[in-house]
């Protein structure tokens, strides 16, 4: 097969999977109410790999036109052929296949059909929604957050309100994520004929509010841990001073739409998840 093994790791984009993982994993953990097998965390990070390469895969595959056209993409593996679409076409289905059986045979049958959903939704409903309509990176907050329900699953006890409110603090999370990355790349998004929110409104005022809107409902979702009795007063008033933090930096984004004010939303986001699940670690109940 062509291409070097940078191009297939960028084409899996594995850099994702240093947060996925930890992530699930810690999900897995509370899943089990404190019970952890090494064995177990090692099949649910070799399943959750295979299927969310595949999933990174088959979704560049599908917009391999889109990114030809833009300049933050036109350099990927497969606009330059440096990878060719139909190794790409064997490995992602590949990975899909064994990721998914891996997590059926070695974890249980509901791990292997949240990865299932999350590859369907990504790829065959948010994909192509990208190029119809600007409610697609809502859409794309549901598969963005499965990773967690595959990881609280891993532990064999289903999926319960503790599994909701992880999935919705991550869901959350990624809307004025991925708002701050549409504004910084919105001239890109629009050559690559995507309708991605700032590219139908150029003055940012939707992106914007919509950004402010998911940040305030974080604060009390991020704080529900605590209430359930998973977390304690360590966690409760550390989630409440990151989610205050994170959402000053979205209302200031909100209030003057600039490429600064979006990357300091995007650098805020990329610090503010990892530390309230380094939180959540610290400080669980269980």
């Amino acid at each position: 097969m062509r291409g070097s093994p940078k191009d297939w790791v960028d084409l899996a984009k594995a850099r994702i999977q240093l947060l996925a993982s930890p992530a699930a994993l810690l999900c897995y953990w509370i899943g089990g109410h404190g019970y952890w097998s090494w064995l177990d965390a090692m099949h649910l990070v070799i399943g959750l790999t295979l299927t969310s390469s595949a999933s990174a895969i088959i979704n560049q595959i599908l917009e391999v036109d889109i990114d030809k056209r833009m300049p933050r993409t036109c350099n990927r593996p497969l606009p330059t052929g440096r990878v060719r679409l139909q190794d790409a076409r064997r490995v992602a289905w590949a990975t899909a296949i064994i990721g998914l059986f891996w997590l059926w045979f070695f974890l249980n049958p509901l791990c292997a059909w949240l990865a299932l959903v999350m590859i369907l939704l990504y790829d065959f409903i948010y994909t192509p929604l990208k190029r119809i309509t600007p409610m697609n990176t809502l859409v794309g907050a549901v598969p963005g957050a499965m990773p967690l329900l595959i990881g609280y699953s891993a532990a064999g006890h289903g999926l319960d309100i503790m599994a909701g409110v992880l999935f919705l603090i991550l869901f959350l999370w990624q809307l004025p994520h991925f708002f701050a990355i549409a504004w910084l790349y919105r001239d890109d998004y629009v050559q690559g004929g995507l309708r991605m929110l700032p590219g139908v409104d150029p003055t940012g005022a939707a992106s914007g509010r919509q950004s402010v809107h998911y940040a305030i409902a974080l604060v009390p979702v991020s704080m529900l841990p605590t209430m359930f009795h998973v977390a304690g007063r360590v966690y409760f008033y550390g989630a409440f001073t990151l989610s205050l933090l994170f959402l000053v930096a979205v209302i200031f984004f909100g209030m003057k739409r600039r490429d600064g004010r979006a990357r300091t939303v995007f650098w805020a986001s990329i610090v503010y998840l990892p530390s309230l699940f380094l939180l959540l670690l610290f400080d669980t109940r269980l």
